[in-house]
């Protein structure tokens, strides 16, 4: 099955401009395929090969050598040592598109590529497939509910493999692994914990101090596990939008899965009538169409400023995105039926903020446009087009 990722042109836009281009996201998004379809005349080079790895570290020149121009360096991260060669090379050559990086640790190899590579690279993120992406194979569900359940990884529809298999497999084969090389992890049983109730905080704001004391940890080790859980893209936090004209609104950043399918197992909801039903039904839905628009901005290489807002009275807005002075409204609503107060959030938006805004779109469960007085209503899968 060959799925077409829309991050593909941008990347092959750039490689004219920049003599590497580093592809980052969260492992199994599809990385090493897309490069390889995108680029088959380069050669590929996995540095998570034991052989391959003992090679750079040992004689980085005499690696080098071999591997001169036009590669690509699969989990480079792992060979610290070869970014500063790598600046030599490009520096040199002044070739375009020389070297194509590749790494799942955003931590790491962004750490590199600032110390080494800045100025020289084009970065871009892949992520688990996107609505659109899965429309133009005819593979996106009519509903929702089963596309939050089912996920958004490649492996689930290239292979067929079930959901609940892969990301039982998944946590204990890449997200334990993973974090446990960036922070050191020794009791994976309070980890395990930690991550699963970071999935019930999913959509809510981040309350540190309740989750580290839930978990039995120290609020300092907690920021320090859900650090490492955002480098590793599980999870992403968005921020309050700032506003110098009231202090009541809320400052705190709320957290949200990047993926519903790992985010739907640690909840230990396996089938889409559960999610119906669930109490959470709301905070699942608003989770899957903000990371949406999350993946749609990188996929599309677009980044836009957005954030959330709220007042202390519990008002808000789900997602604004920010253009200068003025802002884009957008709400999410888990329901099929639309009734007048969905709107009010963006009507408080606007008397307390005073933001002129462009465009206010209402996002819901089924399927019809409407235009409405108030706002737009749009269709879930339609949301980030």
């Amino acid at each position: 099955m060959n799925i077409q990722r829309d991050i593909k042109k941008a990347i092959s836009d750039m490689m004219t401009k920049y003599p590497i281009i580093a592809v980052t996201g969260p492992r199994q998004s599809g990385k090493t395929t897309l490069l390889k379809t995108i680029f088959p005349e380069f050669q590929y080079v996995s540095l998570e090969n034991p052989d391959s790895r003992n090679f750079a570290q040992s004689d980085p020149n005499g690696f080098l050598s071999q591997y001169s121009q036009y590669v690509i360096f699969d989990e480079i991260q792992r060979v610290p040592s070869l970014f500063s060669y790598l600046q030599t090379i490009v520096d040199n050559s002044g070739r375009m598109g020389q070297f194509i990086l590749s790494g799942s640790q955003n931590f790491h190899l962004m750490q590199h590529i600032t110390q080494s590579l800045a100025g020289r690279v084009a970065i871009f993120r892949l992520f688990p497939f996107d609505f659109q992406e899965l429309k133009s194979a005819n593979l996106l569900s009519s509903n929702y509910e089963e596309c939050l359940v089912r996920g958004f990884y490649p492996a689930i529809y290239d292979r067929q493999i079930p959901s609940r298999t892969f990301y039982t497999n998944y946590i204990l084969t890449y997200i334990q692994r993973d974090v446990s090389e960036l922070i050191g992890i020794k009791d994976t049983r309070h980890f395990q914990n930690f991550l699963g109730l970071c999935a019930t905080r999913a959509g809510q704001l981040l309350n540190l101090s309740s989750l580290a004391n839930e978990c039995g940890i120290s609020q300092p080790t907690a920021k320090h596990w859900l650090s490492a859980l955002e480098s590793s893209y599980i999870l992403f936090l968005l921020q309050p939008l700032h506003s110098n004209l009231s202090k009541r609104i809320v400052k705190t950043p709320k957290l949200y899965f990047y993926d519903t399918g790992l985010l739907c197992h640690l909840m230990k909801i396996s089938k889409p009538e559960q999610v119906l039903t669930h109490p959470a039904k709301g905070a699942l839905f608003e989770n899957m169409m903000m990371a949406e628009y999350v993946k749609r901005m990188h996929h599309k290489d677009q980044i836009e400023d957005i954030a959330f807002w709220r007042d202390l009275d519990g008002h808000e807005v789900d997602l604004t995105i920010n253009n200068g002075e003025k802002s884009n409204l957008v709400e999410f609503k888990a329901t099929y039926t639309i009734m007048s107060d969905l709107f009010k959030g963006f009507a408080h938006f606007e008397h307390y903020t005073g933001i002129t805004t462009d465009e206010k779109i209402l996002v819901y469960a089924g399927h019809e446009y409407q235009h409405r007085t108030n706002a737009q209503v749009m269709p879930w899968s339609e949301f980030g087009k």
